[in-house]
């Protein structure tokens, strides 16, 4: 796993937490935060519901977006947050299928993700096998 310490593991946790309090999330009530580092700075965003769930915004999506909107696409970590989330149940703070295939684009398999209240993962253990075309986390 990339080599993260301590300390920015903690500082990326509690941005997802924060951030997580802002979800837009009427219809599941399921707040997510997500914060991404990137640059040397932390991006976040947290989930955006719509009506039409096929529309719905992941928090992980909108971290990954802001720092590529940010011009960052060499992402170093990213962290999750479900305050939600039952405790004794890891697999709903996990990161969302789509959202493993995003930081696949962006990202090598060595890509660590802390995810609160359940661990943490390279990204090759949450997506093994992704779909690539050859870019820049090929």
């Amino acid at each position: 796993m990339s080599t993260i310490d301590d300390a920015t593991a903690a500082a990326l946790l509690d941005a997802a937490r924060e951030v997580a309090r802002h979800a837009h999330c009427p219809y599941s009530r399921f707040h997510v935060g997500a914060a991404v580092l990137a640059g040397g700075h932390i991006f976040t965003g947290c989930n955006v519901e719509n009506a039409s769930a096929g529309l719905a915004l992941c928090a992980e999506r909108v971290a990954v977006g802001a720092a590529i909107a940010a011009g960052e696409c060499e992402l170093t970590a990213l962290a999750v947050a479900c305050p939600d989330a039952p405790p004794d149940d890891r697999q709903k703070h996990l990161p969302c299928g789509a959202c493993r295939q995003v930081l696949a684009e962006f990202c090598a398999g060595d890509f660590p993700v802390f995810v609160d209240g359940g661990g943490s993962y390279r990204l090759d253990d949450l997506i093994p096998q992704p779909f690539r075309l050859g870019g820049p986390g090929a």
